[in-house]
């Protein structure tokens, strides 16, 4: 995976404010269907209820058949931190199928887009700088996510709209800037938008644009191919959603509004320390029971993110086949552990406050950050 490399911001940054709007309900003109993970072979059914799918203040999850019993949620042993090696998954020639968009079996959730890169391609995103990713420094904010793709790959737009910007500059605004860090970039303002707010997609680093300002597209169209222009260390796509403005500062976390592939479902939680300080660049990890496999990203950073106004998230899992995981944070030199759910179609939401453990089910209200007298 190649990263976007953004330069140090000099001056202080005044994240947006997310909106506190009621939430639209989203409901699918379509059947939920029964499919079965391509991965793991195993028929999933996702309900039409919610996502919510393991009990409110407790770490026990809802029974499944053959299911473990649940873990502790501390490992026996002082310093016993386990930092797992990541692997693809072996054999993973391509993506399943995405569940059609819009996808929202929850009011809260907006899987409005299409996977920019066609399913053929594995598309893993890069654990370590998702969006909100600082792997450049503190001062270098990821704003969106980085799919692997080979140079010369189509580039599809994710929802219908109209061509917004084409070409280079989009950081700067100048068509003239020929260093700006997105290189060639297509920005895409969406027919729909969101609680009143319209949305932008962003898709950077190609090494050609097909489209023009002015231009519709529709979802699936062909936009350009992938490259490695701009500040990036090689060919990919850096791909974010925009919401309200068309501007660096108004992105929002893609994972939580690209459609997952059929049988997947999304890990959402909100990590902080016992006295409830938000716990920046933190590690979070998860071991699937039925393949053994580990899986892992990091809390955002400190600047230049904006969370979902429902699930006031800090970090995000997506494309997760549906099956029963050991979420594992490491804090106060143990492993903290849990068994979680994940659900096809679904987010399965998780909280962790330090020494007071996790808190599983609907997102709490949020709490006054902890500030030092």
């Amino acid at each position: 995976m190649k990263r976007l490399r953004m330069f140090p911001l000099a001056v202080s940054v005044f994240l947006v404010a997310c909106s506190a709007s009621t939430q639209q309900a989203v409901t699918p003109a379509f059947d939920f269907p029964t499919v079965t993970n391509s991965r793991s072979g195993q028929v999933l059914s996702p309900t039409s209820a919610s996502a919510i799918v393991i009990p409110l203040q407790t770490p026990t999850p809802l029974p499944l058949n053959g299911a473990p019993p649940p873990l502790s949620t501390a490992t026996p042993g002082a310093l016993q931190l386990f930092f797992p090696t990541i692997s693809p998954v072996v054999g993973a020639e391509h993506r399943p199928p995405l569940y059609p968009t819009p996808w929202a079996i929850s009011p809260y959730d907006h899987f409005y887009f299409a996977s920019p890169i066609a399913a053929f391609f594995p598309g893993e995103l890069e654990w370590d700088y998702r969006y909100g990713g600082i792997f450049f420094g503190p001062e270098i904010i990821h704003s969106g996510i980085d799919i692997p793709s080979p140079r010369g790959t189509d580039v599809l737009a994710a929802g219908p709209g109209t061509i917004e910007w084409a070409g280079i500059g989009l950081f700067s605004g100048s068509k003239y800037e020929l260093e700006d860090p997105y290189g060639l970039a297509v920005a895409i303002r969406h027919d729909f938008g969101y609680n009143g707010q319209p949305l932008y997609t962003v898709y950077a680093h190609m090494e050609e644009v097909d489209v023009m300002v002015g231009q519709w597209v529709n979802t699936g169209d062909v936009v350009g191919n992938v490259g490695s222009t701009g500040m990036t260390t090689g060919p990919h796509l850096h791909f974010e959603v925009r919401l309200g403005k068309n501007d660096f500062f108004d992105t929002r976390n893609p994972e939580l509004w690209l459609s997952p592939p059929i049988g997947d479902g999304v890990l959402v939680g909100r990590v902080t320390s016992t006295y409830g300080t938000i716990l920046d660049s933190y590690v979070v990890s998860l071991k699937s029971q039925a393949t053994g496999q580990w899986s892992q990203a990091t809390t955002y950073g400190p600047q230049v993110v904006n969370r979902d106004p429902y699930y006031d998230e800090n970090v995000v899992m997506s494309d997760l086949p549906a099956g029963v995981y050991e979420l594992n944070i490491a804090y106060g030199a143990l492993n903290r552990i849990i068994q979680v759910q994940i659900l096809p179609g679904q987010v399965t939401y998780f909280a962790f406050h330090g020494y007071a453990g996790y808190v599983t089910g609907s997102p709490e209200p949020t709490p006054t950050p902890f500030r030092q007298p």
